[in-house]
């Protein structure tokens, strides 16, 4: 197949992406003018959360598949004395799966492990203003900077439909790439989200959380 169809696509979504960047903005105009946009935020932040959930359920039936597979793996190879390239590579495609899709909800539930000296030390608003730095110095361009670096070599990738460097492994490589970039706009919407919610609690909109670690996260060092 033609990899211009691929490439053609790939400018269609870049279109996309461009027209869609002004929301990146969105969370600056709530902490300066909260009043036209309020309900626009909110419905925005609950929608981007639906969508980290649905693909955390996506990330739970990959961590199912990677403990069946691993397991499997095991049996046959010590039982058996078989060893099968394509199983091992639903092992390896499933643990990226698991933490690719999950790392959007993690983000979303405050589940990721913060190593943070000076954000417990600041008050409610010096917490807000950390998160909203952070976002936009630190998540937005490296999640940018990843869409680009993948786009024509993904391109190429489907135009091949990639597959296993091995002769009995699976024929998904290009599925496989595809993570990287589905991780990258998960976590960059998933971003804008949380950015949105710290403008939100800045400007008294929405409530604070409890400043807590939940789920394990370490939220000081």
């Amino acid at each position: 197949m033609s990899a211009d169809i691929f490439l053609t696509l790939g400018g269609w979504l870049n279109w996309l992406g461009l027209l869609l960047s002004p929301l990146l903005l969105l969370p600056l105009i709530v902490a300066i003018w909260p009043e036209p946009v309020e309900g626009l935020a909110k419905w925005l932040s609950r929608r981007i959360d639906a969508v980290s959930g649905w693909a955390l359920g996506g990330a739970i039936t990959s961590a199912i598949i990677l403990v069946m597979a691993q397991l499997l793996v095991v049996m046959l190879r010590y039982a058996f004395g078989m060893s099968f390239t394509w199983l091992n590579e639903i092992v390896i495609y499933a643990f990226a799966a698991m933490f690719m899709l999950g790392a959007a909800s993690a983000l979303r539930d405050d589940a990721h492990v913060r190593v943070d000296i000076l954000r417990p030390r600041f008050g409610p608003n010096g917490r807000n203003w950390i998160e909203l730095a952070g976002i936009y110095l630190f998540l937005f361009p490296i999640c940018i900077r990843l869409l680009a670096m993948t786009e024509q070599g993904l391109a190429r990738s489907w135009a091949l439909f990639e597959g296993s460097r091995e002769s009995d492994g699976l024929p998904l490589l290009f599925l496989f790439k595809t993570l990287l970039p589905v991780f990258a706009v998960l976590m960059l919407v998933q971003g804008l989200s949380e950015a949105l919610k710290a403008a939100l609690r800045l400007t008294g909109k929405l409530e604070e959380t409890p400043e807590e670690a939940p789920h394990g996260g370490i939220h000081g060092a």
